[in-house]
């Protein structure tokens, strides 16, 4: 067992940090009942999208997706068609398959940004594994789904207890960013709020909207 360090103000390095899709499978998104499916469908393809952002290793895997819990979505895996994509054959628990592991540990990174289906097992028990390999580990509340909020609050509670950070993907992205000049900053990653954070995206285009037209509604500025 590594020696578990636990350091409640660390933050996101993106030089640092990996990206795991685990088990986001098209039959598994049935199970979900805490999101409605447009909602988490949008947070998954928006979990996957962060690897891209910032250009971080990237690592997909499945459990038995030749059975009923079916494929990835084809956006992620068009998303990402070079990268190492584990597909288990039995193990329920990502990090009991070699292969996986492999290629977790090929990454050469210690912070592990991950999120899955269902939030009580594909990334409880997987948060938990790597915990205890000595990995910092940062859970995508949004892009985990599961039967119930109580069973998420109970998942997300017992990560926790083990010092994994729980995260928003708002969280994730500014995290990573930390600084609007950076780069990626605003310039690479406004496209990227327009898209999976449209609160965001829509007041981007509301604020350019109103400098290019140069006006504004009487009473607006009040």
């Amino acid at each position: 067992m590594a020696n578990i360090k636990f350091d409640p103000f660390e933050r996101l390095d993106k030089n640092n940090a990996a990206l795991l899709i685990i088990d986001h499978q098209v039959g598994l998104y049935q199970l979900v009942r805490d999101q409605t499916p447009e909602e988490y469908r949008a947070n998954i393809l928006a979990h996957a999208a962060i690897g891209k952002a910032f250009n971080i290793p990237t690592v997909l895997t499945t459990s038995a997706e030749h059975g009923p819990n079916g494929p990835l979505p084809r956006e992620i895996t068009e998303m990402y068609p070079d990268v190492p994509f584990i597909k288990r054959n039995g193990e329920v628990n990502a990090w009991d398959n070699p292969d996986f592991r492999k290629a977790v540990e090929a990454t050469g990174k210690k912070q592990l940004i991950i999120a899955g289906i269902v939030t009580d097992v594909c990334t409880t028990f997987l948060a938990l594994s790597l915990r205890q390999a000595g990995y910092s580990v940062f859970a995508n509340a949004e892009a985990s789904g599961c039967s119930s909020k109580r069973v998420a609050d109970d998942a997300n509670n017992r990560m926790r207890s083990v010092g994994v950070h729980i995260y928003s993907t708002f969280a994730i992205i500014c995290d990573l960013m930390r600084d609007w000049r950076n780069t990626p900053g605003s310039l690479e990653l406004m496209p990227w709020f327009d898209k999976h954070y449209p609160a965001y995206g829509y007041l981007a285009r509301g604020h350019a909207a109103a400098i290019n037209s140069g006006q504004i509604q009487p009473g607006e500025s009040e």
